[in-house]
């Protein structure tokens, strides 16, 4: 069975073609600045280059039907005829209360997105867009929507609720999220696979460590904690977002003269590594900056190593202990320097790093040495796999 993962972004669409027989990639690809100037298609059929071609669109139904001319393709295409795809799953940012789980699009499924648009109105709209367009090019084929906040829908009130008037999460849905979802319950059952360790039983803190980043607490295959909210904006020093801050500092600025639109953007774009370092929201330039002496950076990095184990510290806690500790992410797979900034600190907790190992980077390994008591490892994620999993499981 073919299952095509679509993201749909304000501006993309990316897609994925699995064969789920032996959940390989047969081809993967990009339509980038959607209504912007000079749009392009991006495509690479598996273990071949990747080609770049120019488009003329203006919408995620025109980026829609330049993907499926190339899945069809007599030259660069991996299908005879587009009904050869069994299910189409799509990455959906934001499903509120409503949904915890992967659902089969039907009206009332779009009519559930398009309410929950008002958690998130830069990413549900286009998410929206984007199955609207598959409906049009794939009729009767299966569309599932795979939400980002599902998996922490097994939260308890403790681990979602804020202690503000009860009135506001009837009314408003103010309550804690989390995000990133997908991920986490991948990396989980992925990790505990790699272990050994029973996943209906396991205790383990995953870290998505990215430009957005998030650490989840998860017994059982169930969420404890995880440490973004209502919004992606709460939790850990990000590239450009501030994480958890005092917010009495957000009516401070306000009463000084900020107007909320300019919070926000203070706040999501102009803080994080990016602020605190003035140099770049990416770890690698931290890194070498920091190396370098910069000590603007050095403190940047700092602040993100703090702020990390301050969660890592907490959830542990919060699981009565930990079997594992699971790395995902850009800066999670590919940063040697912020793994053993954390790791040493676990001594504590009966855990020694490899340092042989820990030089791996994007490759699944156990970083901690044989007999350590709480395990460290390399999980990479596979959002678009999971997304294939979750949709080929409800279409079966």
């Amino acid at each position: 069975m073919k299952v095509l993962v679509v993201n749909a972004g304000s501006s993309s669409v990316k897609f994925t073609l699995f064969e789920m027989a032996d959940q390989s990639v047969l081809c993967k690809g990009l339509v980038e600045r959607i209504g912007l100037k000079s749009p392009r298609l991006v495509y690479q059929r598996a273990g071949e280059e990747q080609h770049d071609e120019k488009l003329t669109i203006v919408n995620h139904n025109g980026a829609m039907q330049a993907i499926c001319h190339k899945l069809i393709d007599a030259e660069q295409g991996v299908l005879k005829s587009l009904t050869e795809i069994d299910a189409i799953g799509h990455r959906v940012v934001h499903g509120g209360e409503q949904f915890s789980a992967a659902v089969v699009i039907d009206s009332a499924v779009k009519d559930g997105i398009r309410k929950c648009s008002a958690l998130a109105p830069l990413h549900n709209p286009p998410n929206l867009d984007g199955i609207e367009a598959c409906e049009d090019f794939f009729p009767g084929v299966p569309n599932v929507a795979v939400f980002d906040t599902a998996f922490h829908q097994s939260m308890e009130p403790e681990g979602y609720l804020y202690a503000l008037p009860r009135e506001l999460y009837k009314k408003l849905g103010i309550r804690k999220y989390g995000f990133h979802g997908t991920s986490h319950k991948y990396v989980y059952y992925a990790g505990c696979a790699f272990l050994g360790l029973n996943p209906e039983t396991a205790k383990v803190i995953t870290c998505h460590l990215g430009n957005g980043g998030s650490i989840t607490a998860i017994r059982g295959g169930k969420v404890l904690d995880t440490s973004m909210g209502m919004t992606p904006l709460m939790g850990l020093v990000m590239g450009t977002r501030c994480g958890t801050i005092d917010p009495g500092v957000v009516l401070y600025l306000i009463k000084n003269g900020y107007t909320a639109d300019e919070v926000d953007v203070i706040l999501n774009k102009k803080s994080g590594m990016q602020g605190v370092s003035g140099i770049s929201s990416d770890m690698r330039d931290i890194e070498a900056a920091r190396n370098s002496g910069n000590t603007d950076a050095q403190e940047a990095y700092d602040l993100f190593i703090h702020r990390l184990l301050n969660y890592i510290g907490g959830y542990y806690l919060l699981l009565g202990g930990a079997d594992a500790i699971f790395f995902t992410g850009g800066i999670g797979e590919n940063s040697p320097a912020v793994r053993e900034s954390v790791i040493r600190q676990m001594s504590v907790y009966g855990c020694e790093l490899d340092n042989e190992a820990n030089k791996a980077r994007g490759k699944q390994i156990v970083l901690s040495r044989p007999g350590s008591k709480l395990q460290v490892a390399i999980v990479p994620t596979n959002e678009e796999l999971m997304i294939a999993r979750e949709a080929i499981g409800l279409v079966k």
